[in-house]
């Protein structure tokens, strides 16, 4: 995807795919009527309410459809962090007499991250799974850590940094009959992984309407048929009493487009980035000298190339590549703001220079060849302009 830099003239290249995504102009036209046309509040009574409550309860329909649900299992929130809040958080308060002990993997999204130790703050025990060097969790890790009290397992469908793909039908297997819950935050694979709550025995999975090219600011939060939760939101009752305030029908009719699109479209466009990922895993590998590739060779996102470099720091990389006018990002956009290095990479073993010195580009339904031509292009020469800057790494490669 390319757009005008307003500074020089060479286009910017967007290879932050999985940062933020933008809304597909065939969901911005099916949204825009209730904008203004048909803009009545779902709860109301008159015909002009009738009107949005179906638009609204169609588009339920149409996203358990896109994930193997009924609709009356999809909650529709402000996004996947407020699902995730209603599914760890959520479940806890309501069966803490069942038990206390959670279970989470190393690799997570930084809000399950901060909702264990949120947890853990209140009374409740939080076990994590280690990760392989790929990143990946092993089943067997994830039984060895379910004991008697334990009442949720939650392990991410996808990293979302490094996008390894975890064995979520294999864990879901293995819950089967032990009465604990398994909540899976889909986030960074619902655009590229087919979905189905059933065939992985799922019962919460969160999502959101930005990562299939939908607005932002709308989520939803898959809840099984009998699965107790405690509501967040307390006010007038919606979303099943789970999740109150007024609908925002133009995003929900939006998400609803958006599924339908991706469920047509996911196949051919999934293989489509998986041609550009290779032809830049292979490029950046065969032109960077001491370049690595983080995650799972294989098991892995369509859109993911994460690599690290030695000598070099990604934050510094990243502001480089900006004025070659290459959109990047070094890792989660939502822990951007700390100097910490990925939870995730430190997790499959890296040290932490190592882990600092990591570029994530992530590829989406509108970046075409020329885009990885052109990071092709900029990110060995930024590399070796780091490194000619760097005294650690002129000691280890004596010039």
């Amino acid at each position: 995807m390319k757009t005008e830099h307003p500074a020089r003239d060479r286009p910017l290249v967007y290879l932050d795919y999985q940062a933020a995504k933008p809304v597909d102009p065939r969901v911005v036209e099916a949204m825009l009527p209730y904008f203004t046309e048909r803009f009545a509040n779902p709860a109301s009574l008159h015909t002009m309410g009738d009107e949005a409550a179906e638009a609204m309860e169609s588009a339920r329909r149409t996203i358990a459809a896109f994930i193997n649900a009924r609709p009356e299992e999809i909650i529709f929130t402000s996004g996947a962090t407020e699902s995730n809040n209603l599914a760890l958080v959520g479940y806890a308060l309501r069966n803490r007499r069942k038990g206390n002990h959670i279970v989470i993997s190393e690799m997570e999204h930084i809000s399950i991250h901060n909702l264990a130790k949120y947890l853990e703050k209140n009374g409740f025990e939080v076990s994590r799974i280690p990760l392989d060097l790929y990143g990946r969790v092993d089943p067997a890790k994830v039984r060895a850590r379910i004991r008697d009290d334990t009442i949720l397992v939650s392990v991410g469908m996808a990293s979302n940094e490094i996008g390894t793909l975890q064995p979520i039908r294999e864990i879901g297997e293995l819950l089967q009959g032990k009465g604990i819950a398994f909540h899976t935050d889909a986030v960074a694979a619902e655009g590229l992984l087919p979905l189905d709550v059933e065939r992985d025995h799922l019962d919460l999975m969160s999502l959101s309407s930005n990562d299939i090219y939908g607005p932002r600011g709308l989520g939803v939060l898959y809840v099984r048929k009998g699965i107790p939760l405690t509501p967040l939101m307390i006010g007038g009752g919606q979303e099943n009493g789970l999740r109150s305030g007024s609908e925002n029908v133009a995003a929900i009719v939006g998400m609803s487009r958006a599924a339908e699109i991706m469920r047509e479209e996911r196949e051919q466009e999934v293989a489509r980035l998986r041609t550009l990922r290779d032809r830049l895993i292979e490029g950046v590998l065969a032109t960077v000298p001491k370049s690595f590739l983080n995650g799972h060779p294989s098991a892995r996102l369509a859109n993911n190339a994460h690599f690290r470099f030695t000598g070099i720091e990604g934050e510094s990389l990243v502001l480089l590549l900006r004025d070659e006018g290459i959109q990047a990002a070094t890792g989660s956009a939502c822990s951007s703001k700390t100097l910490e290095p990925s939870h995730t990479l430190i997790a499959c073993g890296l040290l932490h220079e190592e882990a600092h010195g990591s570029l994530e580009l992530t590829l989406g339904r509108f970046t075409r060849p020329e885009d990885i031509e052109a990071a092709l292009e900029a990110v060995p020469r930024a590399v070796r302009r780091l490194r000619q800057l760097s005294p650690l790494y002129k000691e280890e490669v004596p010039s």
